[in-house]
Parts: structure tokens; C-alpha cells; sequence
């Protein structure tokens, strides 16, 4: 199973196009918020099903703040991250996480990729494929894949 983990698009989709172009087929897209308003696009491009939750620009979405769902055999929740003051740290997100009793929590809002593998929770934050703000400036985005043993593997991807 192969999981495209997108955030932050800022109605700037044309790198979101180009990802979703390069890593087809996936079998699920992840959204982390900031879509602003590009809800139909981002589900009509995927051609899967997907997951998106509201970010802190999404003021007059319908989507969901949060959303808890499973991939394979682990609990997943999404969130942009903004109301557990991701931008400060990861540990208060994680703390909420375990709380939740999910395997993995999924969020954006930092604009800046991570993969945190911890012994009971792991966070992914895919970075911002149209407003990098990372060192290197590179949108980036995440691909999850499970493998034949029902293990997940995650990969930080930067485009060119």
C-alpha cells in the first residue's frame, strides 16, 4: 500500500499536480490542511481516496478539524497541528497522540518535513510542497508505503 502525505498547498497547487503525476498510482493522499479552498481539486487530481483535515487558513471549509482513521493495521490521527502548538515543538502533538491511542499522527502547519519514529508514536509532518520554509527551501511531501509484513516505511521526498 502506497500513501501520499501532502500539507500546507495554499491554493498553490501546481506542485501537488506534478507529485500526484510522479508517484501514481498511490492508493490514498493524506491532507494536512491549507488546502484553501481547493477541497474538489485535491480529490478529483487523486484519483484515490483521501484524507484532509482544515488548517488554520481554511476559515469557510466544510472539512473536519481532525479526523482518526486506519492505514493497514495502524491508528492514525490527522490534525494541521496549529491547536497543539506544533510550531513551537513536537511533544505536546505527541502527547495528545498517545492520549488518542493512535499509532500515528499526522500533521502540517510548520511548513518544514519530519519523520519522528519514537517507540510508540510516530509523527509525520510532510513539510509544505508549495511554501517550503526548511533549510534548503525544497517543497517536500511524504510517501508511506506498508510492506508485504504489514510494517510502515515513510520517505521524505523533495521536488527539484
Amino acid at each position: 500500500m502506497k500513501i501520499l502525505i501532502v500539507s500546507d498547498t495554499h491554493r498553490n497547487n501546481a506542485n501537488f499536480l506534478k507529485v500526484v503525476e510522479r508517484t501514481a498510482p498511490v492508493d490514498m493522499v493524506v491532507h494536512c490542511g491549507d488546502v484553501e479552498g481547493s477541497e474538489y481539486l485535491i480529490r478529483e487530481a487523486s484519483g484515490c481516496p483521501v484524507q484532509m483535515v482544515q488548517g488554520n487558513n481554511d476559515f469557510f471549509s466544510d472539512l473536519p478539524r481532525e479526523s482518526e482513521f486506519t492505514i493497514g493495521r495502524y491508528r492514525v490521527w490527522l490534525t494541521h497541528g496549529h491547536n497543539y502548538y506544533i510550531a513551537m515543538n513536537n511533544e505536546i502533538i505527541k502527547e495528545e497522540a498517545r492520549a488518542r491511542n493512535v499509532d500515528i499522527v499526522m500533521c502540517g502547519h510548520t511548513h518544514k518535513p519530519v519523520v519522528e519514529i519514537d517507540h510508540d508514536i510516530t509523527l509525520i509532518n510532510p513539510g509544505s510542497i508549495s511554501y517550503p520554509r526548511q533549510d534548503n527551501r525544497r517543497p517536500s511531501y511524504v510517501i508511506m508505503e506498508i510492506d508485504r509484513e504489514g510494517e510502515a516505511h515513510y520517505t521524505i521526498n523533495y521536488l527539484s
